[in-house]
């Protein structure tokens, strides 16, 4: 009987190996789901009488579970299975982007039903898939209307659809978490600004503004000529993508890119990119890590090179 027992105790082991590796995969001792890093801008004071009730937003997707935004065919660090989840439900996160939006800006924001205006909406799309390209796809309606009345003081759909390579190491779970965050904003940013001319046109008195006129980040009127027409004079629009395009190449090319500590993938890189000053980093193997700001502007191609040294 003895000389099996080594036999039969490796068998044990062997099994207790197996099932804790099932376990693991199962979950057991990770969690797969994906949490989006909070916001780094902290709310500011009420800057304008405009008071906004945050509703909330419902999740319209077809044959998506409230937290799930898509599948993997590729390896994720981080993650096991096929399945990408959000640690909250979509409905939440998007919510939670909004709100901090107009919470930055200045926006009084209660939760009372003493509230100006209501605002919610719907997620017609989000979704977060991995292939030999991450493919990320965002449509989001959102309707402001007055709380007293009801009446529908702006409605549309703000949509953001980009794809990128991963690269031969793939991606990590926080890779797509800051990806995700990332397109987040650019919607809630374009819905911010459409929503905020519409106001500051239609309700200068909450904003204290002469009709006609508009605020500028930065400048504070002390004196301005009275308004001589009776009228409201409605402000250009903003242009509607409020993005252009950065043409990337390095020296050696495949390298890592990231715009503002988020990852964008391997170069050459050809993206979308929100207007305004980003910092650009590259990096590769064997390579001293480069880094440089650029400036983007809407509607227009911004082209770089940067040549990274051993």
């Amino acid at each position: 009987m003895n000389r099996y027992l080594p036999r039969r105790l490796a068998h044990m082991l062997l099994a207790a190996c197996s099932l804790l590796t099932a376990q693991a995969h199962a979950g057991w001792f990770s969690d797969n789901s994906i949490h989006l890093p909070e916001s780094k801008a902290p709310a500011v004071a009420p800057a304008n009488s405009a008071t906004i009730h945050i509703k909330g937003y419902v999740d319209a997707r077809t044959g998506m579970i409230p937290q799930k935004i898509g599948d993997t065919t590729e390896l994720v660090s981080g993650i096991s299975g096929n399945e990408l989840l959000l640690d909250r439900s979509v409905a939440e996160v998007v919510g939670a982007s909004i709100q901090q939006r107009f919470a930055r800006n200045g926006y009084p924001l209660p939760d009372d039903g003493k509230a100006l205006y209501e605002l919610g909406g719907s997620i017609k799309e989000l979704t977060y898939n991995v292939k030999a390209r991450d493919q990320i796809a965002i449509a989001i309606e959102t309707t402001l209307t007055e709380t007293a009345t009801g009446k529908v003081v702006w409605s549309g759909i703000v949509t953001e659809k980009d794809e990128r390579f991963a690269g031969v190491s793939g991606n990590s779970r926080s890779d797509i978490a800051n990806y995700l965050k990332y397109k987040l904003e650019i919607v809630s940013k374009k819905t911010f600004e459409a929503i905020n001319n519409e106001l500051m046109a239609t309700r200068p008195d909450l904003f204290k503004l002469t009709p006609g006129t508009k605020t500028i980040a930065g400048v504070t009127v002390l004196q301005a000529a009275e308004s001589a027409p009776p009228t409201v004079a409605r402000p250009a629009p903003a242009i509607a993508t409020g993005s252009g395009t950065l043409v990337l190449s390095t020296k050696p090319s495949r390298a890592k890119v990231y715009l503002d500590d988020v990852y964008f993938g391997l170069s050459p890189l050809h993206a979308e990119v929100q207007a305004g000053i980003h910092a650009v980093t590259v990096k590769a193997e064997k390579y001293k890590g480069a880094s440089e700001k650029i400036s983007i502007r809407a509607g227009e191609t911004t082209e770089l090179e940067m040549v990274l040294e051993h």
